[in-house]
């Protein structure tokens, strides 16, 4: 009877540690997938500020120099696009359809900036400094935000792969994710530069 007891002991013992590691494994995911999320959102944040700030910079160049329409109409196309556009969860698809629309507005931006070389006294108004700064501040905003997306990418491919976390992630439908990639001969995506 001693025996049996012991085997029940150990048995019970065995399956309350393994509940234990399936409840922490499986909440550190969530933890990891939330974290993925919550960088996800501060990307989307910043490409919002860069969409707000961009019709303020052409406003001012409108409004301050007799500029080419295609150009400030190329803008607001850009802009329109990248405002429109949708973002339906975290997905490679989601963000290759992000990318293309800022890389889009980016050009275009760039394009403007590149026509303010010919007009000296508009690269000194107060308004177009003020946007310039907010505007490099911005891009620097979205490098830090896809690099904080990408590292919350890594450590949760890292533990969804890692075994034998890896088993708890397969039961609870836990797959691995993919970040920005640059694409073929890009070092980084389009950003505004002044």
């Amino acid at each position: 009877m001693d025996n049996k007891r012991r085997y029940i002991f150990i048995t019970l013992s065995v399956t309350i540690l393994f509940v234990i590691y399936v409840v922490v494994t499986y909440n550190s995911l969530i933890k990891k997938d939330e974290k993925v999320k919550l960088q996800w959102n501060e990307v989307q944040n910043t490409y919002q500020r860069r969409l707000e700030l961009i019709p303020q910079l052409a406003g001012v160049v409108k409004g301050v120099a007799n500029f080419e329409q295609t150009t400030l109409q190329k803008i607001a196309e850009a802009r329109a696009k990248a405002d429109v556009i949708s973002v339906n969860g975290i997905s490679a698809d989601s963000y290759k359809q992000q990318t293309a629309v800022q890389d889009e507005l980016a050009s275009a931006a760039n394009r403007l900036l590149i026509t303010i070389e010919n007009y000296p006294n508009l690269k000194g108004t107060k308004a177009f400094i003020g946007l310039q700064v907010e505007l490099e501040g911005t891009e620097r905003r979205i490098k830090v935000a896809r690099k904080d997306f990408n590292d919350a990418i890594a450590v949760y491919n890292s533990f969804v792969r890692g075994f034998p976390a890896k088993i708890v992630a397969g039961i609870f439908g836990f797959k691995p994710k993919e970040g920005f990639q640059a694409d073929a001969g890009a070092d980084t995506s389009v950003e505004i530069k002044f």
